[in-house]
């Protein structure tokens, strides 16, 4: 409410306040107000020359009736009347009362924006500056469509007062907030960048305000602000307080646009001009110097903009993530609040740190204060201090310090709050994974970890370790030692029990015992575990036939066959039927020994990630902090379920700002040709990644047909504006590919789209098909073609043959044209198994006992395409001691024979 001075008067209106306050119930309140309600209608309604000055005090009793929670249904006509007076008390009571009470949506709208559009042609400051006001708090887009043309030029008149070039920046701020499309981008956008030059510190720093926001969308129209904001940001950091009195807080010179300015700095890379680079670097090691200065002032007030400003500085710092010097200073800093007695600090501080810990630069400097961080998180008293110290262990957690964070985040474990024990059993079983060189280690860790954490072990964390252990045949054996100890009772002493030492002493080597042990938890096991114990069951026949009597029994039992749940039920009758009807061979050939499971991202680490959001694999995914880190999974690369997103700036005030580049920034992994190739011999994984984008690949092939899943993923917090990823056929390729469904248009930050591709080999084909991506990022265009990886032996179809059935072949392949060969160099070190996933990756069947030479191999297969097949035999001599392989090819079709044979030689 306006204060009431004396000169105003409007006693009634101090009574009537007088009055409601001193009522002793709701009902006498209430009472009160239906008695001055009435009141207030019977003079609108029956004296029609009601002045100015009644008219002000009757809206004001209207408006704090509405403020105490009352429906106010008239007096808005007289609301709006009072906007044509020419007194500033009344149209101020009007403004006012518009901007609180009168609906977007209402008639009376267009006599409003008649009053606004008056005041503001006025050229009255006072009067444009309450207009202004009216228009930005209300916000309608009724508003924006009449005003938004007019505000830019009230902005950068060179007539305007200061304080209306003030108020005009925040409306257009607030429209644009509003309705982005509404606030035209024009000539007077780099006159608004040159407000960063004005003599008014108000002016700049509503203009600052704009401006970052107006550049998120549109980088490259004020990209000319980064040298004036340098400018102006170093006059401010380089003065003393008595050179800007007036907007001095505590002895910090202009605290609130120093941060304005560090923020919209952050919106655009380092500056490519060396002498704004200088000026800015010894901007933000003067903000460094002065953190070290004494203060000037035991008030908080001091300490607060002093931080603000230093934990912006610090944000710089870490966006630009190219001065070496800089981040190890503000990781330095950071340090000091580790141990702050303020609680805020100290959680800013560790927020921070995670941020640093990912750059290649501090991320020494962060592990220096490891015994800090922990000592954090064992004794904060806040929860959320206290995860933000496990957030940054999991950052710093490295080859060197793994078994170190592992073992206190455990320990840490024990006593977790509730809330936040799932995301640290995630980190604990990551970093078990990523940093494991001694699998006892990972399988002991992952263990503790389940003791500890119970039932706060999500399905991802089981399903990951069982992917894990099934695919190493070195893990194997001691997990499954270690399991059947963990799980076992203690062995009796001799002479107990009538069971002695030396028959415990089979341990699991005997499968009774293990039978045994594995039976004991059924009725203690949910229903899902209770079915693979089934299947465990019959395995366990096919393997022990000792056991099958025994477990017959289980099986035959009532509980089985008349088991509640239908699948426990039809599993046992199934087992049963199939452990005494079929043959040995025929239970072995049934049961056969799954495949290892296919690569795929760890399932642990795209939960956390859906838990943290953008940035929470960094730990992780940082590649150039750690480049010798790998997982025990082999190093397998994410699939693209999940988009992997680098570390984001951290805002530490509480905004961000994320930064479009202007040009497309440089590929993160392997060049495109170099992830094309690596797609020869597999069908999934990522073909192309860059700060922005990530594209990702899933394909399977039968015959001559095939289909590929594409999976786009925004990487940034700014949307993709026109995405539109286009398969292009070169001239030579005989290959009909048909996209499913139209990709989106606009992809979201963070999000992903899929494109799905129905593809059909028609005859062979040396040159694949291009995939052809465009989009807008920022207002900038963005490009890039990749080749497609559909190469022809994606149509390779394996062949069995016998070693008569291949030599005749070959001998029918003797023509100088059906045969390529190629000697070459190892790139790779020459691992026998690897080789055969290769050859296998590549389409071929690897037939035994046909060549002479058991190092040698031999493969044979047919390409399917819908035109004709093309039949293919190859042979790869590999030679160990002079590190060289010779691949020999035949085929029926020359150019593909030659194809072939380089496609498959750069896979070695």
């Amino acid at each position: 409410m306006p204060a009431v001075s004396k000169g105003d008067g409007m006693r009634g209106l101090a009574v009537f306040i007088s009055d409601i306050r001193n009522c002793k119930s709701k009902e006498a309140e209430i009472k009160r107000i239906n008695k001055e309600l009435a009141n207030i209608r019977s003079k609108f309604k029956g004296d029609k020359a009601l002045d100015g000055y009644s008219k002000k005090k009757y809206v004001c009793k209207l408006l704090f009736i509405f403020l105490l929670g009352h429906d106010i249904d008239f007096g808005h006509m007289e609301a709006v009347n009072l906007l044509s007076s020419n007194k500033y008390t009344e149209k101020q009571i009007g403004y006012l009362f518009i901007s609180v009470l009168v609906n977007s949506n209402s008639e009376l709208i267009r006599l409003i924006n008649n009053a606004i559009k008056n005041d503001l042609a006025s050229r009255n400051p006072t009067f444009m500056c309450l207009a202004l006001h009216c228009i930005a708090n209300v916000g309608s887009r009724e508003m924006g469509e009449a005003f938004a043309a007019d505000i830019p030029r009230i902005l950068v008149a060179g007539d305007s007062m200061d304080s209306v070039k003030q108020s005009a920046a925040l409306c257009l701020l607030r429209l644009y907030k509003a309705s982005p499309d509404l606030v035209p981008m024009g000539e007077w956008t780099a006159r608004v960048v040159h407000l960063l030059n004005d003599q008014h510190m108000g002016v700049v720093t509503a203009a600052v305000s704009l401006i970052t926001c107006l550049c998120k969308k549109n980088p490259d129209d004020f990209k000319t602000c980064v040298s004036l904001a340098v400018s102006r940001l170093s006059r401010i950091v380089s003065s003393a307080s008595t050179d800007l009195q007036d907007y001095t807080y505590y002895f910090v010179p202009a605290p609130w646009l120093s941060v304005k300015l560090l923020r919209l700095l952050q919106c655009y890379p380092p500056p490519e001009d060396a002498a704004v680079k200088g000026r800015l670097v010894e901007c933000l090691e003067t903000v460094l110097n002065k953190a070290q200065e004494p203060p000037k002032s035991k008030k908080v007030q001091h300490s607060n903009a002093k931080n603000a400003i230093l934990f912006e500085t610090i944000s710089l710092i870490i966006h630009y993530d190219s001065e070496p010097n800089l981040l190890v200073r503000a990781c330095n800093q950071l340090g000091q609040f580790l141990q702050h007695r303020e609680t805020n600090l100290r959680y800013l501080a560790l927020e921070s740190m995670c941020t640093l810990a990912s750059s290649e630069f501090s991320h020494e400097a962060v592990k220096t204060h490891i015994d800090t961080v922990i000592n954090a998180l064992k004794t904060e008293r806040d929860v959320s201090v206290r995860q933000r110290a496990a957030d940054l262990l999991y950052a710093m957690c490295d080859r060197s310090n793994a078994k170190q964070i592992v073992s206190e985040m455990l320990r840490y474990l024990e006593t977790a709050d509730y809330a936040i024990r799932e995301e640290i059993v995630l980190k604990v079983a990551i970093l078990a994974e990523k940093y494991a060189v001694d699998y006892s280690w990972y399988v002991d860790t992952i263990l503790n970890l389940i003791r500890i954490a119970g039932d706060y072990v999500s399905e991802e964390v089981w399903y990951r370790v069982l992917q894990i252990v099934t695919n190493r045949d070195d893990v194997q054996g001691y997990a499954a030692k270690t399991v059947f100890e963990v799980s076992a009772p203690v062995p009796p002493h001799d002479g107990a029990s009538g069971q002695s030492q030396d028959s415990w002493g089979c341990g699991a080597s005997c499968p009774p015992v293990q039978f045994s042990l594995l039976h004991s938890k059924f009725h203690l096991c949910s229903v899902a575990t209770r079915a693979l114990l089934l299947s465990t069951y019959i395995k366990f026949i096919n393997l022990f036939p000792e056991t099958k009597a025994t477990i017959q029994g289980v099986l035959r039992a009532g509980s089985q066959l008349r088991n509640a749940d239908v699948e426990l039920q039809q599993r046992a009758v199934e087992y049963l039927t199939l452990s005494s009807v079929a043959s040995t061979d025929v239970l072995a050939t049934v049961l056969e020994e799954m495949p290892p499971f296919p690569e795929r991202e760890s399932s642990i680490l795209a939960k956390l990630k859906r838990k943290k959001g953008p940035g929470a694999g960094s730990a992780l995914d940082d590649s150039r902090r750690d480049p010798s880190s790998h997982d025990i999974n082999g190093g397998v690369e994410p699939t693209p379920s999940t988009v992997s997103t680098p570390s984001p700036s951290a805002d530490l005030l509480g905004l961000r700002a994320a930064p479009p580049p202007a040009a497309p920034p440089p590929g993160l992994g392997p060049s495109p040709e170099e992830a094309f190739l690596r797609f020869v011999c597999r069908n999934n994984g990522v073909l192309f990644e860059n700060q922005l984008l990530q594209i990702g690949v899933k394909s399977e092939f039968r015959q001559n047909l095939g289909r590929m899943y594409l999976f786009y993923g925004n990487k940034t917090s700014v949307q993709f504006q026109n995405f539109s990823p286009t398969v292009v056929h070169p001239g030579d390729l005989q290959t009909h590919i048909l996209s499913t469904k139209r990709v989106a248009s606009q992809v979201d930050g963070g999000a992903q789209v899929q494109q799905v591709l129905n593809i059909e080999c028609l005859r062979d084909f040396l040159t694949p098909p291009l995939l052809s991506v465009r989009f807008r990022y920022g207002g900038a265009p963005q490009s890039l073609t990749l080749k497609l990886p559909v190469t022809i032996n994606k149509f390779f179809q394996p062949t069995e043959m016998a070693a008569q059935d291949f030599f005749q072949r070959w001998k029918q392949l003797s023509l100088p044209q059906q045969e390529a060969q190629k000697i070459f160099k190892a790139n790779h070190p020459m691992d026998a198994e690897v080789t055969k996933a290769k050859l296998l990756g590549f389409g071929s069947a690897l037939l035994d006992n046909v060549d002479p030479n058991p190092e040698n191999f031999v493969g044979a297969g047919i390409i399917q395409t819908k035109a004709l097949q093309v039949g293919c035999l190859l042979r790869l001599e590999p030679n160990a001691q002079a590190q060289m392989y010779r691949l020999t090819l035949r085929t029926s079709k020359e150019p593909v024979s030659r194809h072939l044979c380089e496609l498959l030689a750069q896979q070695f």
